[in-house]
């Protein structure tokens, strides 16, 4: 339902609700571009009839308020992750629009490295990114994307090339990625800019929803309590002193263009034999029978190469146990030292005290590379399970009488959940 600007979007709560009872007046200073960019994508919400299903991801900074304002899905992460927040929340709720929404000093600083991977992998979530060239919240320190010569808290002589370098351009360097189907600078200035950014956060929104992948809009916006300017002084001096260094345009769009397809190949067996009869094998021992009694132990395996959270993956599984009270041993293998090496994790899971971490005929294996396959394949019992990646192992042995399962873990969570079956 189209409504006209005057009108209050209805993905906004009805009462702003804050400490000391206050819910006439905003967080936000005068002047300051959150509340209008808040309304760009609560019309969006409204627009597009996706209230119900948008989940925002915010951190912290002047950004993390607005969870006071859209009724909507919310969750706050740590500085600087939301896009690793994001990326978790897409792949489990692929239905889902997720947005994240970041300040300057939050994106381009210490959450450089998960914006950067995010883009790069094109992890289909819209990324609203504002930069007012300042830490806002925390008492107007400089950011990654202060101008040169600008003063802040941290900066009192101005920010200069030589000691701190030049302000960091997110839309430029984003743009060189393959991963990114949408990158675009706006500004909230006057009026024209005003609905150059309306029509930006509507593209963001809707290449998400038809499935196009990563969508970042940048928005350059005033801060005049820590410029130390009125809020009309302030736009003003984003004109002149901003947007000459970050210029406003569209700096990648791959809109029209098809979704991304995987290029990774399914797993292949050796041989020709049909897969076996689900009768002719035995069930497999389960974390649930052993909960419910119905077993004493469990025995895991996992392997692979360095760097894929081998020894992790079994200190959850390990973690999970002990919460439901069970006895646990693990013991983990990895030589830093040694290139090509096996990484390993053992667990055992058990209602009775443990002999031993030893698990040399586990009742599951779980694969991460190929030579790891090979090489413990054969220890899996008859009634246990071989869990593998297909991008990671290419060819399976079908004469094994264990069970074996394709989890393709690097493709989107759609995805993984279909081929599951």
């Amino acid at each position: 339902m189209w409504k006209t600007t005057h009108s209050k979007p209805i993905s906004f709560y009805d009462r702003f609700e804050r400490k000391g009872g206050d819910i006439e007046t905003t967080h936000y200073c005068p002047g300051c571009g959150h509340g209008v960019l808040h309304k760009l994508i609560a019309e969006a919400i409204d627009d597009f009839g996706i209230q119900d299903r948008t989940i925002l991801v915010g951190p912290v900074g002047c950004a993390v308020f607005m969870y006071y304002y859209l009724d909507v899905g919310n969750i706050s992460s740590s500085h600087g992750r939301a896009p690793a927040v994001a990326t978790g929340v897409k792949r489990m709720r692929p239905e889902s629009v997720v947005i994240c929404y970041q300040g300057d000093g939050d994106l381009a600083a210490i959450g450089g490295n998960e914006i950067l991977h995010a883009a790069n992998r094109g992890e289909p979530f819209t990324v609203f990114f504002i930069n007012n060239g300042i830490y806002g919240m925390t008492g107007g320190q400089m950011a990654p994307t202060t101008p040169l010569g600008q003063k802040t808290t941290t900066s009192p002589k101005g920010r200069t090339f030589q000691v701190d370098g030049p302000p960091i351009r997110m839309c430029e360097l984003l743009a060189t990625l393959d991963g990114p189907a949408y990158v675009e600078r706006v500004a909230l200035t006057d009026t024209k800019q005003h609905m150059r950014a309306r029509k930006a956060v509507r593209r963001g929104l809707q290449n998400q929803m038809e499935g196009r992948g990563f969508s970042f809009i940048e928005v350059l916006t005033a801060c005049p309590t820590n410029w130390h300017l009125s809020p009309q002084e302030a736009i003003h001096w984003v004109e002149k002193n901003m947007i000459p260094i970050f210029p406003l345009k569209v700096f990648k769009d791959r809109s029209g263009q098809a979704d991304r397809i995987s290029t990774r190949a399914e797993a292949k067996p050796v041989s020709s034999r049909s897969e076996k009869s689900a009768s002719t094998t035995q069930a497999a021992p389960t974390l649930g029978a052993l909960a419910r009694g119905e077993l004493n132990q469990v025995a895991m395996k996992i392997s692979g190469f360095g760097g894929q959270g081998v020894v992790r993956l079994g200190q959850i599984i390990g973690e999970a146990g002990v919460k439901q009270g069970l006895h646990v041993a693990m013991l983990k293998s990895h030589g830093t030292e040694m290139r090509g090496g096996y990484v390993r994790s053992q667990v055992v899971l058990s209602k009775d005290l443990i002999d031993s971490p030893m698990c040399e005929s586990p009742d599951y294996f779980i694969a991460l590379s190929s030579a790891a396959y090979k090489r413990f394949k054969d220890t899996v019992t008859d009634s246990g399970i071989i869990i593998y990646d297909p991008a990671f192992v290419d060819q399976i042995d079908e004469g094994l009488g264990c069970t074996q399962k394709a989890i393709p873990a690097k493709e989107p969570w759609a995805t993984l959940t279909s081929n599951w079956g």
